[in-house]
């Protein structure tokens, strides 16, 4: 019995597809990439923001043709989708075989054992369990760089934000089932782990009575041959000085702070039940800034929040350019149905969004290529993650100040025989908006 799965959205959605393949492992069941040949087919889907729904819908109804013109038997939907429209999805794609939601993934096998004898599931689940380092699991990722992902759930309970329904309330790993976990990964050759979690800075405060990032790192870094740790969705609220002071002093961990931050009005801020004010982040980033003066900032903001004014956008556009973050995501926000902004009644024109999207990124591109040609003559640390297909003696990857899919690469020239998951001294020489160019130091 062969399986294929596709797996959609963030990282945090890929931990949950790569323990689902290591359960159908378990299982005896054969993994496949080509659709064509499976007989169970997983689309593991994000139900975050509307492009992602209709991106994950597209690929179900793509894996649906398997049906007819491959050999597919059992199509289950998977995921955050999956855990919000439970029998709506099952109701309006007859395709589909199963629902098995956010908190059902430990039941995966029940799906596929259910839907091949001819029945229709729905496995939602409760938003309870936790994987942990003795879950089955399938890194999906290269063999040198693994997610770790801490928690589950958010109590955040931002106003325009569906996670918390679909992923429950907040939940923690103990430090020392992450340290097995991350020690075993170490032991196969990883040398990079990024922690991820909805709000990573939030780690701990259910179990121990406080937030406790600082603790699990602490532990994180006596594992020996790993190289970086990288802490990705670190929202303000409990960046410590403990943290930032860690971070400062500890080789091991990336000089790398991911804030997703969302805006900088305070109106607008308090309209979508956020805790942050703009000054609470201008100190943070103060505070940062200046006990490690090489970090790289990268954050995400949302513009068209309903009720969001000309004066508002202004506002944070200002706040970009004073702050010159070193990466930015920008979206245009998404009318979430079930969440408090959905309701507001001031929603903002589709056509008014997009002029302040393109408006944001155009100022934040020539940020970025600003930031990218001041690193011209530094030299860094880089982990290689492949050769360009076209030039031999090019190869490519990624230093501290780059995290894996979301931000640009390095591309290293005068280097003929690096491998995939080596690591080299490389002299940037030319930057760029997104990406950068460096030459191979020789060894010396």
């Amino acid at each position: 019995m062969k399986a294929g799965f596709i797996s959609l959205g963030c990282a945090k959605n890929l931990v949950d597809t790569e323990v689902m393949l290591g359960i159908l492992q378990k299982n005896d069941i054969e993994l496949t990439p080509e659709p064509s040949e499976a007989e169970i087919l997983i689309v593991n889907t994000c139900g975050f923001i509307k492009s992602a729904k209709e991106e994950s819908i597209t690929t179900v109804l793509n894996m649906a043709e398997y049906k007819t013109e491959g050999k597919c038997r059992s199509l289950i939907i998977a995921g955050c989708l999956g855990q919000r429209y439970k029998q709506e999805l099952l109701d309006e794609i007859p395709e589909a075989d199963a629902i098995v939601g956010t908190g059902a993934w430990h039941r995966i096998m029940e799906a596929v054992n259910e839907t091949l004898q001819g029945k229709r599931v729905v496995l939602a689940g409760e938003n309870e369990i936790l994987y942990d380092e003795n879950t089955p699991r399938i890194t999906t990722t290269p063999d040198y760089s693994a997610y770790v992902k801490i928690a589950e759930g958010c109590d955040n309970r931002c106003a325009y934000c569906a996670i918390p329904m679909i992923r429950g309330h907040y939940r923690s790993r103990t430090i020392e089932d992450i340290k097995k976990e991350v020690e075993r990964l170490v032991g196969r050759g990883v040398i990079e782990i990024n922690l991820i979690a909805q709000d990573s800075t939030n780690y701990g405060h259910d179990l121990y009575g406080k937030p406790s990032l600082a603790a699990l790192l602490k532990e994180l870094v006596k594992v020996e041959k790993l190289k970086w740790v990288r802490i990705l969705y670190s929202y303000p609220k409990y960046f410590t000085d403990e943290l930032i002071e860690l971070m400062a002093t500890e080789d091991k961990i990336c000089k790398y702070v991911d804030l997703p931050l969302q805006h900088a009005d305070n109106e607008v801020l308090k309209h979508m039940n956020r805790v942050d004010t703009r000054e609470s982040i201008e100190e943070l980033l103060g505070k940062i800034r200046h006990r490690i003066p090489t970090v790289t900032v990268r954050s995400t903001f949302i513009v068209g929040f309903p009720g969001e004014t000309d004066e508002q956008y202004q506002s944070l556009r200002t706040f970009l350019a004073e702050q010159r973050f070193d990466k930015v995501g920008i979206f245009t926000y998404s009318r979430e149905e079930d969440t408090p902004a959905y309701a507001m009644t001031d929603q903002v024109s589709e056509e008014i969004m997009q002029e302040r999207y393109h408006d944001l990124m155009s100022l934040q591109c020539k940020i970025s290529e600003e930031i990218n040609c001041a690193l011209e003559g530094r030299t860094l640390e880089v982990l290689v993650e492949g050769r360009d297909m076209e030039q031999a003696a090019v190869s490519y990857g990624r230093s501290y100040r780059e995290a894996p899919e979301v931000d640009g690469q390095i591309y290293i020239e005068s280097d003929e025989d690096s491998k995939a998951g080596d690591v080299i001294r490389v002299k940037i020489v030319q930057g760029f908006t997104y990406d950068v160019v460096g030459e191979k130091l020789k060894d010396e």
